[in-house]
């Protein structure tokens, strides 16, 4: 099976030359048209005057002109990746303005929807208005950004490690590190993180319920660790496209519409619960407090039957969830 290589990055350490070739360029085409005109001028009709002219025409109006082609501009944080003849010739990095071989084309990164790689044209936006026709040209950028990015895709909904649909998203900050794998192993690198993100975050969120009461790790309680999960896992897929993985945030977490109302009944219900056994914790403490002072102090005696009427009387009054309305004795306790 015949299988293709990806080529290995290859910086190129030239020097920002473009300036000095510029200026040479320009001053050799100068200098071809003016030894043209003194052919026509100075020299008499001749084999050497018909050389000198044919060799500054082609100088000024063919060599210089396309020697202008080798101009490139490279801004801080933006690459270039340079083909000569179908091959792969090297990355520029450093920011500068350089000159290159002519015939050296910069690859065109695919970072948008409008431009289609598969036909490799120029697309054509036409507007067509009462005043007129107007064409707008859009050429596919050349160079390839090094900054750091956000993806920041479309809520998913996925099952969690229970079963329950959840509706879940997250923001991805990466970066191109290898502009040779970028350009050449993958056909559009920003396309190929967006789906291998999808496709790590329901791998991911799926060992993970959505909510636990014990010290499980869980999509709300554990979100940095999930988080960190889902940037490794993400790291290793897209280490073929030459992407780095800075960072990976969840920015929306939520049950699905279909058993929002269920779960939320289900938290309510779970901290009544909470409440009621700190309200019930509590109560015992007082009732306990209060039958210890009274016994030291010997304010009134007790016995086993009314310890226990006071106590009841006393976990009602605590744990109630209404305003208790006293009812005064004035006869004896029998």
């Amino acid at each position: 099976m015949h299988t293709t290589t990806v080529p290995e990055e290859r910086i190129l350490s030239i020097r920002p030359n473009g300036l000095s070739f510029l200026t040479i360029n320009s001053l050799a085409i100068l200098l071809s048209l003016l030894a043209m005109i003194w052919a026509f001028v100075a020299l008499t009709p001749s084999a050497l005057m018909i050389c000198l002219v044919i060799a500054t025409m082609l100088y000024a109006f063919i060599i210089g002109p396309i020697l202008y082609i080798g101009l490139k501009i490279v801004k801080p944080n933006e690459a270039i990746v340079l083909t000569l003849f179908g091959r792969y010739l090297g990355t520029i990095k450093e920011a500068g303005f350089y000159w290159v071989h002519p015939f050296a084309s910069a690859v065109a990164p695919v970072s948008s929807s409008d431009y289609t790689p598969s036909s490799g044209k120029v697309e054509l936006k036409r507007d067509l208005s009462k005043s007129g026709s107007n064409i707008s040209i859009q050429l596919p950028k050349r160079k390839i950004s090094l900054k750091a990015t956000t993806l920041n895709n479309d809520k998913q909904k996925v099952n969690d490690a229970l079963g329950n649909p959840i509706i879940i998203g997250v923001v991805v900050v990466w970066k191109v590190v290898n502009t040779a794998k970028a350009i050449f192993a993958v056909e559009n690198y920003i396309e190929y993180l967006s789906i291998q993100c999808d496709a790590a975050l329901r791998n991911v969120v799926r060992n993970y319920p959505y909510d636990s009461d014990d010290d499980e790790q869980s999509l709300r309680g554990s979100s940095s660790e999930v988080a960190q999960r889902l940037a490794g896992e993400l790291q290793a897929k897209v280490e073929v496209a030459g992407l780095e993985i800075l960072e990976v945030r969840i920015t929306h977490l939520s049950y699905a519409p279909e058993i929002a109302a269920a779960m939320l009944q289900r938290q309510q219900a779970s901290a009544i619960i909470a409440a009621r056994q700190k309200i019930v914790e509590g109560a015992v403490g007082m009732v306990e407090m209060a039958l210890t002072q009274l016994n030291e102090g010997d304010l009134v005696t007790l016995d086993e039957e009314r310890k226990a009427n006071m106590v009841s009387n006393l976990l009602v009054v605590l744990c109630g969830n209404r305003d208790v309305q006293p009812i005064v004795n004035s006869g004896t306790l029998y």
